[in-house]
């Protein structure tokens, strides 16, 4: 098989960009699950397209799980998995840094609050 990521940094850095995942990430964290249209609503401005690509890639990469109740009425439920949830300390250390180091005229939205 041949190598996808140059390292390691590369290879966590690939899981979460894209501008809406850590914040769907951080949505999860705070109800532990979500359906897709509570995603939506919470996520102001994420278009369905972008959120379900997001949420497809999240879950590829192994940082959130998707339960299908496979119910007549469509009932998805997205979680944080394991390794999602490992992810919060380097997450909440970037998100403090960015409190302390960027003038928050610049932020529209802080999750380090949440």
């Amino acid at each position: 098989m041949e190598p996808k990521y140059l390292n390691e940094f590369d290879a966590t850095m690939h899981m979460i960009q894209g501008k809406w995942k850590i914040m769907i990430m951080y949505e999860l964290a705070e109800t532990d699950e979500r359906r897709f249209g509570e995603l939506q609503h919470h996520i102001k401005d994420v278009s369905h397209k972008t959120l379900t690509n997001q949420l497809r890639e999240l879950e590829n990469d192994g940082l959130i799980t998707r339960h299908d109740f496979k119910t007549a009425e469509p009932h998805v439920e997205y979680r944080l998995s394991e390794n999602g949830k490992s992810l919060f300390p380097i997450l909440d250390a970037i998100c403090n840094w960015g409190d302390t180091h960027i003038d928050h005229k610049l932020i529209e939205r802080s999750l380090c609050d949440e």
